[in-house]
Formats: structure tokens, C-alpha cells, sequence
């Protein structure tokens, strides 16, 4: 069980993971990093920022549904390791599709981000199974 309340943990923190490519792209426009408008400049950026931002704002929707997920195979009292597996394959898909949004690869991007989706439906079937 604590292996799933780290994994919404560490879901959470790839929020905060997912923003530092987002800050070095911002950081590196012109002007620098606009504090006084981050999100007006994170609109007007192109190309590895752009995708940077995508990247970012995925991430905090995906973390909702993963949380549910998890919270309801906990609250289920699931296989632990049906739960761990389900975990591990949202964190891991997670890492991968961030990687593969920097990366410009939308293809393989795409059916990453499936596979995570599918994970975190799959922990939220557990009370069902």
C-alpha cells in the first residue's frame, strides 16, 4: 500500500518535473523569464517551449484520474500487486510520454499517453474485480 500512496506522490511531483523544461524554455526567450506574466509568455512560445507547456499541462490533467485511480483500488482493498503493477505503469508511461513530448514525437507519444490513461481506468476498476 505505501508503494501507491508514494506513487501519487511521485505523480505529483512530476507535475513540479514537468514544469523545468517549461522554465528553461521560458527562461531562454527573449527577455528572459517574464515573473510578471509567465502564462502570457508561455502562449507566445514556439516550437521545444511549446511543446514544453503541452507537456506541463498534460501532466496536471492526467494526475487527477491517476489519483482516483489509486485512491479507489486502495479504498477497494485490491491485490497490492495489481495496484502496484497499475502504478508503475502510469509513473512509468508518465516519464516516457514527457520525454517523447520534448522529443517532438507525436505518434509514439500518443500511444503512451494511452497506456497511461489505461492505467489509471484499470486501478479505478479495482473495486469492481
Amino acid at each position: 500500500m505505501e508503494f501507491v500512496v508514494g506513487s501519487v506522490i511521485a505523480a505529483a511531483l512530476l507535475i513540479f518535473i514537468s514544469k523545468m523544461p517549461l522554465a528553461f524554455a521560458q527562461a531562454r526567450a527573449v527577455g528572459g523569464y517574464d515573473n510578471s506574466n509567465p502564462r502570457g509568455q508561455q502562449a507566445s512560445l514556439e516550437g521545444f517551449g511549446a511543446r514544453a507547456k503541452a507537456a506541463h499541462e498534460n501532466t496536471i490533467e492526467a494526475f487527477p484520474v491517476f489519483a482516483a485511480g489509486a485512491l479507489l483500488a486502495l479504498w477497494s482493498d485490491a491485490d497490492v500487486a495489481t495496484m502496484q503493477m497499475w502504478c508503475s505503469i502510469f509513473l512509468v508511461s508518465r516519464v516516457v510520454y514527457i520525454a517523447l513530448y520534448l522529443m517532438d514525437k507525436g505518434t509514439l507519444r500518443s500511444l503512451v499517453w494511452f497506456v497511461g490513461l489505461v492505467a489509471s481506468y484499470a486501478l479505478m476498476a479495482q473495486p469492481l474485480l
